[in-house]
C-alpha cells in the first residue's frame, strides 16, 4: 500500500479526504467510549490500548516486552500476532 502524499495532491487540486480514517476512529474507539455502552474504556485504559495495538502494527511489541521483561525469550515459533 503506498502512502499518499497529501501536499502534491493539494498542489494539483486534487480532493483529500480523511474520512474513512475518521470513520476507522468511530468504529474502534470512539463506540466503546461512549457512556451508552454497557462496556466501555477509560481514558487511560484507552490510551494504552492504542499504544499497544501501535507496537503490533509497527512489528515493535516483542522488542517492547524484551525492554518491560529482560528475561523474555521468543522462540520465533509461535503463532504470528493478528494486526
Amino acid at each position: 500500500m503506498m502512502i499518499p502524499n497529501y501536499g502534491e495532491m493539494r498542489r494539483y487540486g486534487e480532493p483529500v479526504s480523511t474520512a474513512f480514517v475518521e470513520s476507522t476512529i468511530n468504529e474502534v474507539i470512539a463506540r466503546r467510549m461512549a457512556k451508552k455502552q454497557q462496556m466501555q474504556w477509560s481514558r487511560k485504559g484507552a490510551h494504552y490500548l492504542l499504544q499497544t495495538r501501535t507496537a503490533v502494527l509497527n512489528n515493535e511489541l516483542q522488542d517492547k516486552f524484551v525492554c518491560w521483561y529482560p528475561g523474555f525469550q521468543s522462540d520465533g515459533k509461535g503463532p504470528a500476532m493478528a494486526a
